[in-house]
């Protein structure tokens, strides 16, 4: 691997000969893997280097992150015999410390700082492993009923020793201290079913006193209360439009945002997107539906297939990963879960489209409201969405303002 990266043969065989040679030649060349560029490679060779001098990993199982820095420490302050003060910046420190301990955790030798104890952190893995295996719950719905179990327990005035000790009152001061700053009527209610469900199933495992569950009260949300916000299929061209460039992350972008506008995609649906995924021979694309956990194929339309095929022609990265969407700069990986809003979000700002949730998922509702306006009825596009059931898609009836109007100019004089 050090013959890829260094020509001098004085470094090359300072680098081959010394300590844990192998160890940082694997690591090297799983960079090189992800698209790491030469001149990183270099620099993440000479702090490994380094490193591996200032520690002796001889009979050492794990290394913390104390040693980690004594060792940055001692690398940022050697001396010429010229001078008395450090040689490398703070920045440059930071820096050794981070490939440091990436190496370390690529060889399983890193040991994480000890993180004070949190209360009750047993139950809620507990909690969370029972929303996956029993009731197979998404993972963004385990994360976000966990997260909210925990802020429960952060703000608990006086936190009772056990969890037999919670009583009903403790909710409730807790729900009304997050009204007061200013929680939504619908984030107020996903925060208390979210203890609800903590308490029905600490309950069934004997862990508090019962009945808090059943006490347990929310807002109430009406049913559809809430329009689909999303923008106008004329803004949707707008917004392609401002995307159609050489730029590589508009390349990329604007086969995004076909994605989502042509075919209704969820977020989280197009990030999960392999390049076996599509069939090029028989022009289909196949999907892994976030609720259903079933695949769904479509027909690749032309406009997604050719902007998807220049995406791969002439920017994604030629790396391992198989995620079809990767990100612009090494290491390569597929986007993060919140990655696609950089995609849609500031973009659709930028052209002054109004929508109250200018994200990635408006383009969804953008969608619906286009098949409907073609006519397609509810069981259609309710299948074309991947919607469970008719009633998820009955909403958009509200925003059909055109068979709205026809509703209300029919005669009904002769039926009266």
């Amino acid at each position: 691997m050090f013959e890829l990266i260094f020509k001098a043969p004085w470094t090359l065989r300072r680098h081959q000969q010394g300590p844990l040679a192998d160890e940082r030649a694997r690591y090297l060349a799983q960079l090189a893997e992800g698209g790491v560029s030469r001149s990183t490679l270099r620099h993440a060779a000479f702090f490994l280097l380094d490193f591996a001098a200032r520690i002796d990993l001889r009979g050492v199982q794990k290394v913390s992150q104390e040693q980690i820095d004594r060792a940055a420490d001692d690398w940022a302050c050697r001396k010429r015999p010229s001078e008395a003060r450090p040689l490398e910046p703070y920045g440059s420190r930071e820096r050794f410390r981070s490939v440091a301990r990436a190496w370390l955790r690529f060889l399983g030798r890193w040991q994480p700082p000890q993180l004070p104890p949190q209360p009750y952190a047993d139950l809620i893995r507990d909690f969370a492993l029972s929303m996956r295996q029993e009731r197979g719950l998404a993972e963004s719905t385990i994360t976000l009923r966990c997260g909210f179990v925990r802020k429960f327990f952060d703000r608990l005035a006086g936190p009772p020793a056990t969890l037999q000790a919670v009583r009903l009152k403790h909710v409730e001061e807790v729900l009304a201290w997050q009204g007061h700053q200013g929680y939504t009527r619908g984030s107020l209610r996903a925060y208390a079913e979210a203890l609800w469900a903590f308490f029905r199933h600490a309950q069934r495992r004997g862990w508090c006193a019962p009945g808090i569950a059943a006490a347990i009260t929310a807002p109430r949300v009406f049913r559809e209360e809430r329009l689909p916000s999303g923008p106008s299929w004329e803004d949707v061209q707008r917004l392609l439009a401002s995307v159609h460039t050489d730029r590589p992350k508009d390349i990329r972008d604007r086969a995004v945002i076909l994605l989502l506008a042509t075919y209704g995609f969820r977020v989280d649906e197009v990030r999960r997107l392999r390049l076996e995924d599509i069939d090029w021979e028989q022009e289909r694309i196949s999907v892994t539906r976030s609720k259903q956990r079933q695949a769904q194929q479509y027909p690749l339309s032309r406009v997604v297939g050719e902007a998807v095929l220049r995406y791969l022609k002439e920017v994604r990265p030629r790396v391992k990963d198989r995620s079809l969407f990767l990100t612009l700069t090494a290491p390569y990986r597929g986007f993060r879960p919140a990655g696609l809003w950089p995609s849609v979000g500031p973009r659709v700002r930028a052209l002054g489209i109004r929508v109250e949730h200018p994200g990635p998922h408006c383009l969804r509702h953008a969608c619906a409201a286009r098949l409907l306006s073609q006519g397609l009825s509810y069981k259609q596009i309710a299948d074309h969405l991947g919607h469970r059931s008719l009633e998820a898609t009955r909403i958009y009836a509200k925003v059909d303002l055109a068979r709205l109007r026809e509703v209300g100019n029919f005669d009904l004089g002769g039926l009266l």
